[in-house]
């Protein structure tokens, strides 16, 4: 082969990196899959050993109100009833929610519609601000909200509106931030095209801008649920973590994490108590893998609407 033909077939410099730099990426895919598929493996056999090794109904673990692995009911069977701590979970974030969106669409509109100038010099700091520690807001609420909740209701002041005015204040920088991206993200000539059509300003946010920016707003507004229902350390300071069905939102309750985090070292590997645990987690874990799918699809809808 003659020297021009074989420098010609040879890879050059830039080639050999591309190809190691593919290399190298595909071996981290492939190591961050092996560990999630290994996390998930971990997680649901020991979850569902509580069903398989323990002999527990899954419809009476999941629908029973009373949560003492230690005791045994009338029938002799563990009262591991995980009812208490999936309405709470679910109460806490689903209000928090409820609570946190109209605040952060009206903080997005106002930052992106009306004075981005002063939105941007006030509001930014603000909504940036989301790696406050957990510790700090469970910290505030038991100083500020559990009192102030106390005083105006009366009983303790723990409960699933404490919990739900903390994890309020801890999901609202996320969702502010995602609708304030998914607002500028609509496309200037859908407001220039309103406008020119005669449509007020208040009717081209309306009826177009806040439209067109529905996705992103709504996987805000799960990315904020995913993260409440995960919360840990700042919803057990003031929820009160009583494994009882709550009554009203100003009794003492728990969650699935509340729960976790407060009995999963006390409790002996292998043992019913701790395989219940398990199970809690292993609930949770596909909980939040029910939030990410929610999150692709809502994503998939908005592409085929552009």
């Amino acid at each position: 082969m003659d020297p021009i033909r074989e420098a010609m077939l040879k890879k050059s410099r830039s080639a050999k990196l591309e190809q190691r730099g593919k290399l190298i990426s595909l071996l981290c895919i492939s190591l961050i899959v092996i560990v999630v598929v290994a996390i998930f493996f971990f997680v649901a056999s020991k979850g569902l050993a509580t069903f398989f090794q323990n002999k527990i109904n899954l419809w009476s673990f999941l629908s029973k109100s009373v949560w003492n692995p230690s005791i045994k009911d009338a029938h002799g069977n563990p009262e591991v009833g995980a009812l208490p701590m999936i309405v709470g979970s679910f109460g806490v974030t689903f209000l928090s929610a409820i609570i946190a969106t109209p605040f952060a669409v009206g903080a997005g509109i106002f930052m992106t519609e009306i004075s981005r100038k002063w939105g941007q010099k006030i509001l930014q700091p603000v909504i940036e601000l989301v790696g406050i520690p957990s510790v700090v807001y469970g910290f505030i609420g038991l100083s500020v909200i559990v009192p102030f909740i106390r005083h105006i209701f009366g009983g303790t002041g723990f409960g699933i509106l404490a919990g739900t005015f903390v994890l309020f204040v801890m999901i609202l920088p996320t969702v502010t931030s995602m609708t304030v991206d998914a607002l500028k993200a609509v496309p200037r000539h859908y407001r220039e095209a309103s406008l020119a059509l005669g449509a007020t300003r208040w009717q081209t946010t309306y009826r177009v801008v806040l439209r067109a920016a529905i996705p992103g707003i709504l996987t805000g507004i799960v990315f904020g649920m995913a993260r409440a229902f995960g919360e840990a350390l700042a919803v057990q300071m003031v929820i009160g973590n009583a494994a009882l069905l709550p009554k009203n939102l100003v009794s003492p309750a728990s969650t699935l994490t509340s729960v976790l985090t407060s009995g999963i070292g006390n409790t002996v590997m292998g043992s019913l108590d701790n395989n219940a645990l398990w199970s809690l987690a292993l609930l949770l874990l596909l909980m939040s893998l029910a939030f990410n799918l929610l999150i692709r699809w809502i994503g998939k809808k908005g592409e085929l609407n552009k």
